[in-house]
This record gives C-alpha cells, structure tokens and sequence, in this order.
C-alpha cells in the first residue's frame, strides 16, 4: 500500500503533458553508443567522422550490411556494425534519417570549393547536381559530409580499398584512378559545402 501511495504522489509530481527526451525518441537507445564517434543524434564534429544525422535509411543499412559482412572492411567499424545488426538496423537507420542535420563547423578554403566546383561535374550523374545522391543508382548522399571524411572515402575508392573487389563500383573506381588527389581535396570541400 506505501509502495502504490509513493507512485501516485510521484505521478502527481509529473505533468501529464511532459517533453519527450531525446531517450523517447524510437531508435535512440539502439543508437546511442554511435555517438562516441558519430555525435550526438550523429551530428559528428570531427572532419573525419561521417555525419549520421539525416542520412537516408536505405544508405544506412547498406553501410552497416557492408562492414557486417566485412564487404567494406574497417577494423574500427566491423564490431559495431554487427552490434546494431543485432539490435535491429532498421531501427537504428530510421533513427539517424529523422535527426536534424547539423552543418559541420569545419572551415573550407573558398578556393578549393570553386575549383571543386567545377570538378564535380563528372560526380553529378550518379551523385545529384546538389549532391544529394540517388536511391535508384544506389549512390548515396555527400551534400555537407566533413570534406577529410569525404577526401579519405574517395582516397579509398581511388586504391580500391573500400569495397574491394564489387563489380557495381568497378567504373567508380577506374574514374577515381584518373582524379589527381589535389582534385579529391577539392571535390570533397565541394560537396562539403553543400547544404550549409
């Protein structure tokens, strides 16, 4: 009988109204150990750390599906990516497409933006003219990614160890060999700058 007064008075505490918390928010728990690398609600800060926040699910659970099965191999990445596979990808993916994004607040050389530019103009098929990425193509998103995550990405594709050995990026690759890695800078500060 104590035990049920106490929660009444506590429940009478409690505005019947209360805020959600950013625990309230479906996938949160799932996702929370993410942001020791990916930020809070995956808006990372780090220029090497790719932002989470508003990504596209589809792009979400392709990622974690690749470093799982260890198709796109990071030792960093691997575990982690098996962990939210078990505790539910889909959850989790839907959890980050619904965080606001955040622009980076790393500075960009204007110069390397305008030069990036115009380099750009080969990625626009696949990628989007605002780089937004296109589902149908499978090419995801990098409109306001950290330029140093985007610059090593590209390093990755350029010496095919990111996702070695997969036909459906073959031609990625070979034009990614052709791209001097000055030019890499610039696209990824580029694209970095979209969407700020």
């Amino acid at each position: 009988m104590q035990a049920f007064v106490l929660v009444a008075a506590l429940a009478a505490l409690v505005p019947a109204t209360a805020a959600a918390g950013p625990v309230d928010t479906p996938g949160f728990t799932k996702a929370f150990s993410c942001s020791a690398c990916h930020g809070s609600a995956g808006a990372a800060r780090a220029d090497a750390v790719p932002i989470l926040a508003g990504m596209p699910a589809w792009y979400l659970k392709k990622a974690i599906d690749d470093y799982a099965s260890g198709r796109r191999p990071s030792p960093e990445m691997e575990p982690f990516s098996k962990m939210v596979t078990t505790l539910g990808v889909d959850d989790v993916a839907a959890y980050f497409a619904t965080q606001k994004r955040e622009a980076s607040p790393i500075k960009l050389d204007r110069a390397a933006i305008a030069s990036g530019r115009t380099a750009a103009t080969q990625c626009a098929g696949c990628h989007g003219q605002d780089g937004r990425g296109d589902q149908a193509k499978g090419t995801p998103p990098l409109a306001g990614q950290p330029a140093g995550y985007l610059l090593n990405q590209m390093k990755l594709f350029k010496a095919d160890k990111r996702s070695p050995g997969d036909a459906n990026l073959t031609a990625l690759k070979a034009l990614m060999k052709g791209v001097d890695d000055p030019t890499l800078a610039n696209l990824a500060a580029y694209y970095a700058s979209l969407g700020r």
